[in-house]
């Protein structure tokens, strides 16, 4: 199956065609969502005998890549959801059904979203910021912040993470669960309002109390780094499926450069096309040597978790690496884009100056530049000394 079966041709024109309003209005993809679900889009990595489309990760991050070239907002939250979906299909693959009941949820049609970002929690996965207070039936509640919630207006499953600091022998434990959007104790506020990825829709979630039961708290694991099949998946699956879609805005970026450069013309050289200016074919050159070195490396790590490579240490900077690569590529291309179609491209409405902006998004997801650089430099030359 090809993503052109599953995104057809006269969908992602829709799709694309709906993209600016969103961003103008700071409007959620309500039309994008509703026929995105139809197509079966949400169940990419459902077993067919579920009724889903059976894919594996790799063949997810070609359909994002393919959507975010139309909608990078709505790639971007709808990425939320296929992470969750994706580490269950990736546990599976390795013989843990922890999150079997995601897939199966995923196809009775609820929709799973990530809350488990907190402002100035550095430690990502492996600590945080939100209080989880262990209840006498097995069951936590949990009381803290979780931002850039995407999906915030759609989704039925929230996915979250806290610390109950009185496990683990005072270092506290680390625990996963998902809350319903029946749950009391949870606030979504109404704050994104952002210079781009508008239609995502990415409130803060405030969460008071919210208790997830014992039967939806599905792992327990000691604060600090550590070698679980969830972190594994949750890096793997993340990482990619972000970096296949801002694979998708540079890609995008790029077609639309090439297209502006082909209709432009030279005033002051007789309305010669640009596409003869040699400085103007340097920047297209140099845009196209940045792609070409990304889509080799986004195919061949997806494929690397679908076939269960065994990398060893090198697991976690192959997946940073490509994060980086893949949002500041994306950032480099889409700058040389805008210098060589000219200053309509400055203008608000332009598709080139709503990527400019989406793309900015980039650099605020995890892995972070600084965070990635560690992971590789440990990888290669050990950790530092400790003083």
């Amino acid at each position: 199956m090809m993503p052109e079966d599953i995104l057809t041709g006269p969908l992602l024109e829709r799709i694309r065609g709906r993209a600016a309003g969103y961003d103008r209005d700071n409007a959620f993809f309500h039309e994008d969502l509703a026929e995105l679900k139809a197509a079966g889009y949400l169940k990419i990595f459902v077993p067919v005998a579920d009724g889903g489309l059976g894919l594996g990760l790799a063949a997810g991050a070609q359909l994002q890549r393919r959507l975010a070239t139309a909608a990078p907002a709505t790639a971007l939250a709808v990425n939320m959801h296929l992470v969750w979906t994706g580490v269950a299909h990736v546990l599976a693959a390795r013989g843990d059904s922890s999150l079997d009941f995601v897939l199966k949820e995923t196809a009775q049609g609820e929709v799973f979203a990530f809350g488990n970002s907190e402002a100035g929690n550095d430690s990502v996965l492996f600590d945080s910021r939100t209080e989880a207070v262990p209840l006498p039936d097995g069951g936590y509640s949990f009381t803290g912040r979780k931002i850039f919630t995407s999906l915030s207006p759609a989704w039925t499953r929230l996915g979250i993470f806290g610390k109950d600091a009185s496990a683990g022998d005072g270092a506290g434990e680390l625990v996963h669960g998902f809350i319903t959007r029946d749950t009391a104790g949870y606030e979504i506020l109404p704050d994104w309002d952002t210079l781009g990825m508008r239609a995502s829709q990415s409130n803060t979630t405030v969460l008071d109390g919210a208790v997830v039961p014992a039967e939806r708290i599905f792992r327990k694991l000691p604060v600090g780094p550590n070698a679980d099949h969830l972190i594994f998946a949750i890096f793997a699956c993340f990482e990619t499926l972000l970096a296949a879609v801002y694979t998708g805005i540079g890609e995008r970026a790029f077609t639309l450069g090439v297209e502006a450069v082909k209709r432009r013309t030279s005033f002051k050289n007789g309305g010669r096309s640009l596409a003869q200016d040699p400085d103007i074919r340097w920047k297209v050159a140099e845009a196209a040597i940045a792609m070409d070195a990304l889509y080799p490396q986004l195919s061949r790590v997806a494929a690397d978790v679908d076939e269960l490579a065994d990398l060893g240490s090198q697991w976690f900077p192959r997946l940073v690496g490509l994060k980086v690569r893949a949002t500041e590529t994306a950032r480099t291309v889409v700058d040389l884009a805008i210098r060589v179609s000219g200053g309509s491209s400055y203008f608000r409405g332009s598709e080139l100056e709503r990527l400019y902006r989406d793309v900015l998004a980039g650099m605020f997801h995890p892995s972070d530049d600084e965070s990635a650089h560690n992971t590789v430099a440990n990888a290669w030359l050990g950790p530092l000394d400790t003083p």
